[in-house]
């Protein structure tokens, strides 16, 4: 009997960004198309943010420079810029609504210290039961440890969640361990196997 949801958190609850606006920031930026991604986010220093190393702001001025910035008045207006940028996927977030109340709820997310502030912001934190932050823990997905600590939050068997991800990895990773796992690709195909599995009301 499923008792629990646990949900990733960055293109998941949040919207995912559409090429266009990346491409905007490197044309802004002065940057080759197609590269910022692998600049910011397949650098040592988005690892260290992860793993709870550097905090984010520490993140932005590590990776300022290489994106151009070349202040660090030009970076936090680039940072700031770019959590603008971030918006909440709300058809999502109305599945969570609905699976609030009946079942447990939490985030498990490879994200830099203080996911819970962000949550707070966004007036959603209080859906949840559990909320795993990488960068708070010093834990990261696809290892078996960020799983196991959340289900033994929550209270939970493996064999009674649900883990939500778009990484496929990372739900491979989940089902090793007896947890039932959704490839995250939209909002829609998500209301429909949630619909499927009777676990929220057509």
């Amino acid at each position: 009997m499923i008792k629990a949801f646990v949900f990733d958190f960055g293109r998941v609850i949040t919207a995912q960004k559409p090429p266009s606006l990346f491409r905007a920031y490197e044309q802004e930026l002065g940057l080759e198309p197609g590269t910022i991604n692998s600049i910011m986010f397949d650098s040592q220093a988005w690892q260290d943010a992860l793993l709870g190393r550097k905090t984010a702001k520490e993140f932005w001025f590590s990776i300022g420079p290489e994106l151009g910035l070349d202040t660090g008045e030009e970076t936090k207006r680039f940072c700031r810029r770019y959590q603008a940028d971030e918006v909440i996927n709300e058809a999502v977030l109305d599945l969570i609504r609905k699976l609030h109340g009946r079942y447990k709820l939490a985030i498990l997310s490879n994200s830099p210290p203080g996911l819970t502030r962000w949550l707070a912001d966004w007036e959603m934190l209080d859906l949840f039961d559990v909320v795993f932050c990488s960068g708070d823990e010093g834990l990261i997905k696809p290892d078996p440890a960020p799983f196991k600590l959340t289900l033994e939050r929550l209270g939970v068997e493996p064999g009674e969640a649900v883990f939500i991800d778009d990484t496929p990895e990372h739900v491979v990773a989940a089902c090793k361990l007896g947890i039932q796992g959704i490839i995250f690709t939209s909002a829609a195909a998500l209301k429909d196997a949630l619909i499927k599995q009777i676990y929220i009301p057509q």
